[in-house]
């Protein structure tokens, strides 16, 4: 069963296994959170919420996600926001690397009927 997003469990599960850590700025979660940056939220790595297998699904603090909000990932890892907190393609977690080499994309089947 999804979640309130729409996340499958099983991603779900495999998600909060693989990011234990935010996978912009790396900062470790913690059981409770101090600040917002150690509280973990959902994140659509590329922004369409109908992407939700686990190569556009991630956990991120608080702070990047609120940081980030719609904007295209290219855009914000240019932003001031990056820049400050020294957040490059280099820097962030493998699997937001993988969406920017090959960004996760809606999969389902469309089929369109034409009738003369």
């Amino acid at each position: 069963m999804a979640n309130r997003w729409g996340i499958p469990k099983d991603v779900e599960d495999l998600v909060k296994q693989r990011d234990t850590n935010c996978v912009y700025c790396g900062q470790e979660f913690l059981d409770i959170p101090e600040s917002r940056k150690n509280k973990p939220s959902w994140e659509h790595i590329v922004n369409d919420i109908r992407i939700n297998e686990i190569d556009n699904i991630s956990l991120c603090c608080m702070s990047c996600n609120a940081s980030k909000g719609a904007k295209l990932l290219e855009d914000w890892l240019q932003s001031a926001y990056c820049i400050k907190n020294k957040i490059t393609e280099d820097s962030v977690a493998q699997v937001v690397k993988e969406a920017i080499k090959n960004p996760p994309e809606l999969k389902y089947l469309c089929t369109t009927l034409y009738m003369k």
